[in-house]
């Protein structure tokens, strides 16, 4: 846990949107936000506003769901530096992890994924535990405070905070 006066990164983490069921020979990549998706990552993108959370780069699944939600959020926010990240697609906690790594100088990094990759990272970088995860709603994120010079570790981070629509 962080010390006082001690330099802090941000890992926001943030579910994609509700999404359509796939249709008949659609691949699960491909599957659209539903209309409510749509409210749901416009509603993320007024939260991550309101609160001054906003990120300094976003990495974001290649998912169409991923980077629909990420497209109604910057529509909220206006232009945060963004890439396409593969590996965030079906990832790990452990996978998840080395992505975020790859980016340590950003002192606020978002990542827009999936379950349940992210609910077991917010657990095991929270608590230790990645099967002490709580579930991570559609469109619900995790703002988790990390010492800046840190490796990610389970027990590493402090959550600060847990929104959802």
């Amino acid at each position: 846990m962080a010390e006082e006066g001690e330099l802090m990164r941000e890992l926001i983490l943030l579910r994609h949107a509700h999404a359509e069921s796939a249709g008949v020979g659609q691949d699960d990549i491909d599957r659209p936000l539903s209309r409510q998706g749509l409210a749901e990552a416009e509603a993320a993108g007024h939260w991550l506003k309101t609160h001054q959370l906003l990120p300094d780069r976003i990495l974001c699944s290649s998912a169409r769901r991923a980077r629909e939600t990420l497209e109604q959020v910057l529509q909220v926010t206006g232009f945060i530096e963004q890439r396409q990240e593969p590996r965030i697609y079906e990832a790990t906690p452990g996978t998840l992890m080395q992505v975020a790594d790859e980016h340590r100088e950003c002192p606020r990094l978002l990542l827009v994924g999936h379950n349940p990759g992210l609910e077991q990272l917010v657990a095991l970088l929270s608590s230790g535990q990645s099967g002490d995860f709580r579930g991570m709603p559609a469109a619900g994120l995790v703002v988790l405070q990390i010492p800046a010079d840190a490796e990610f570790e389970p027990g590493i981070a402090s959550l600060e905070h847990f929104w959802w629509p």
